[in-house]
């Protein structure tokens, strides 16, 4: 496909397709081909125009190469856009807003004035119904009183211009807070959205990895422990417990047993099961996603929920305010001054579209953020709590040696860790099917059923022979296995800074599998930045021995540490720190980190870690890079900053507004005028960048 290049500078390329313009779909396709491509650092399509602006490193003719070998009708492009992309939602949302105001606007400058007060009347009966609803029926005395006798007193005055501002005011409010809600379900329900590449089909007895794309309705895949169920099935054969919070919001995990139904994008905490494929459709799938969560309270973050219950409050005063300046002035148009500010509008306004422009700017920061809450949570957490394996060492470590006994060939112990470990796939596991692959050794499935045992190991058998691969502590103490006579030199002989996976055999110990786990060249530095940015305890828990642990917690700058912990010890002693009075953040990216992600204030996954720790986080990172620690903890104190900022300029504003409404400085029209456009101000401010705006108060 050709392109043409419109404008250019060093590392940033504007180019446009031969097109008018693009679909919707033919624009995603395009904006995350290009994020595929190596060194591409942004990329941003406009479908009206069909053009496409890329920031990159790297070579400049090769990524021209690649964007121009760009196929939209491609199965493999097709794939890697997620499912339920926003970029309709925003549209449609931006042109219903667009619609509104031109609509507004129009109708005050064409209709003649007659036709206008029977619309502002006809509008106004939507308000005034709502505000005696929440009078008579909910007997309280909230917004909607509020808003509904400031309308029906302005139109009784003939100040039916002012009404009719305060209405489209009002309906901008509630269609901003809409969008910033379909927005918030859609990007979580895209982050639960399940991204697994391939499924362990079950055919003839025989397990086979075959592509996601491959499966039909009929199908039995087999589904372990730590996995994300793919499909809606039915199950045919084990047990299991199912955490359903993804439909349910429920995080307590539900008992399944054969011929029970379970749906796609539920964990599978326990167990393994047989499922038969009943729905291959992905599209169900994130509608039942949506469906389920559009209502959770799981999106609004406190200071949103703060901020509906301080406007609800302050409509009393507000009240109070009007009839003691009546009494005192005898004059209704100062009374009417005050009625007109009604710190609501602007309140509702810009909190849900602050947090929303914060989550958007996260997402752009390669934050999957699933709620405003939890950005509140990380801008007041002064607990951090890493795991070792994968967070702040590498996520991929590589196996350095494997230390064999009674003379077992080395090859052949690979290959038999290789084909227990593919089955359950974390950072340890997959440096030992990587190994096993770059010796281009083949390992069919020689084994009988396997038995997953959370932050231990995997048991099965071979030949009659029982295996067991895991943990020291799994493999020596829980399953007793035998070290051969003469043969323990061997154990101590191997470095401290190799990390273990003890394989045995038939009850002897038959290999160790020493792996180097480097540390992440960034993790001194993000500590330091952590500590810099408020943090005042930061921990290291893993389950890997003392020796690697002390080493890894000096060379980081880590507070403390803990060594060789179970799942439940993090989650307890997470428990712990909250119980003190501090907020816990937990970043972990493997199954044994769950439980300790589900308990702390905010969980934050790797994205490289398992699926069920990428399920259960709040906040998951996109990018191996541990800087997006720092990121995220600027970003949420930004937040608070800008929402009290907004705190205060709402309340002085408006106050200021009253007093010269009361002094007669200025009329309703003129108070309700200055209100409305300071809220709209108040809004656009509120959309833009935290750190944009930010970097410029500074300067």
């Amino acid at each position: 496909m050709k392109i043409v290049i419109k404008h250019e500078i060093s590392g940033r390329i504007r180019f446009s397709m031969p097109k008018r313009r693009f679909s919707f779909e033919e624009a995603d396709r395009l904006q995350y081909y290009l994020l595929s491509l190596d060194g591409v650092e942004k990329a941003t399509v406009y479908e009206r125009s069909a053009d496409a602006v890329v920031v990159f490193k790297g070579n400049r003719d090769e990524l021209l190469s690649k964007i121009c070998e760009f196929n939209s009708e491609s199965e493999e492009i097709k794939a890697l856009v997620p499912e339920g992309s926003s970029r309709m939602l925003m549209a449609s949302y931006k042109e219903k807003l667009i619609s509104k105001i031109i609509l507004h606007y129009g109708c005050r400058f064409v209709l003649p004035s007659p036709i206008r007060r029977v619309k502002a009347f006809v509008m106004a009966t939507k308000f005034v119904y709502k505000g005696l609803a929440c009078l008579f029926k909910s007997k309280k005395l909230e917004v909607p009183v509020l808003d509904a006798t400031a309308i029906s007193v302005s139109l009784l005055t003939g100040d039916y211009e002012t009404a009719s501002s305060v209405m489209f005011l009002l309906g901008i409010g509630d269609l901003l807070e809409e969008w910033t809600h379909k927005k918030s379900v859609d990007d979580l329900a895209r982050s639960m959205a399940l991204k697994s590449d391939k499924v362990w089909l079950r055919k003839d007895g025989i397990e086979v990895q075959v592509p996601f794309s491959q499966i039909v309705p009929g199908d039995t895949i087999s589904v372990r422990v730590g996995s994300v169920i793919p499909f809606d099935g039915t199950i045919v054969d084990g047990q299991a417990m199912i955490n359903q919070a993804a439909l349910t919001g429920e995080g307590i995990p539900v008992a399944k047993e054969t011929g029970a139904y379970v749906y796609a994008g539920t964990v599978l905490e326990e167990g393994d099961i047989l499922l038969r494929v009943e729905k291959a459709s992905g599209a169900s799938r994130y509608e039942k996603i949506i469906k389920m969560i559009e209502d959770s309270e799981q999106l609004k973050s406190g200071v949103e929920s703060k901020a509906e219950h301080l406007a609800d409050k302050l409509v009393p005063y507000t009240f109070g305010g009007t009839i003691l300046a009546y009494l005192i002035t005898r004059n209704i148009t100062k009374a009417l001054s005050v009625l007109m500010v009604d710190f609501s509008c602007a309140l509702k306004l810009s909190m849900p579209v602050t947090v929303l422009s914060a989550m958007r700017e996260c997402q752009d920061n390669h934050l999957t953020v699933k709620g405003g809450k939890f950005l509140e949570a990380i801008a007041k957490a002064d607990t951090i709590v890493f795991d070792k394996t994968g967070t702040l060492t590498m996520a991929s470590p590589k196996v350095v040696d494997i230390v064999t006994f009674s003379g077992n060939d080395k090859d052949e112990m690979l290959k038999i860790a290789a084909c227990l470990e593919e089955h359950y796939p974390h950072s340890i596991a997959n440096a030992v099917v990587k190994e096993a692959s770059i010796k281009g050794l083949v390992h069919d499935e020689m084994h009988s059923s396997i038995e997953y045992v959370v932050a231990h190991g995997i048991a099965s058998d071979i030949d009659g022979k029982k295996v067991v691969i895991g943990s020291w502590h799994f493999v020596m103490e829980d399953e007793k296995c035998i070290i051969p006579e003469n043969e323990r030199y061997k154990l101590s002989n191997i470095p401290e800074q190799y990390s273990r996976l003890f394989l045995a055999i038939g009850g002897y110990l038959s290999a160790v599998i020493c792996l180097e786990d480097p540390l992440r060249k960034e993790a001194p530095d993000v500590i330091k930045k952590l500590h810099d940015a408020g943090f005042s305890n930061i921990v290291m828990m893993t389950g890997d021995s003392k020796h690697i642990a002390r080493r890894v917690a000096i060379e980081v700058g880590v507070d403390s540490y803990y060594a060789e912990v179970l799942p439940e010890e993090k989650a307890e002693f997470v428990s712990r720190e909250k119980a003190k009075g501090h907020t816990v953040i937990m970043i972990g990216d493997g199954i044994n980190d769950s439980p300790a992600l589900s308990e702390a204030d905010c969980g934050i996954a790797i994205s490289q870690g398992a699926q069920l720790a990428r399920q259960i986080a709040d906040v998951m990172i996109s990018e191996d890079d541990l800087y997006k620690l720092v990121t995220l903890k600027e970003l949420s104190k930004l937040l608070m900053k800008r929402i009290h900022f907004n705190y205060r300029f709402v309340v002085g504003f408006n106050l200021g507004l009253i007093g010269m409404g009361l002094t007669g400085l200025i009329a309703p029209a003129t108070s309700a005028m200055l209100h409305n456009g300071s809220t709209i101000a108040l809004g656009l401010h509120s959309l833009t960048n935290l750190k944009n705006d930010n970097n410029d108060s500074n300067s």
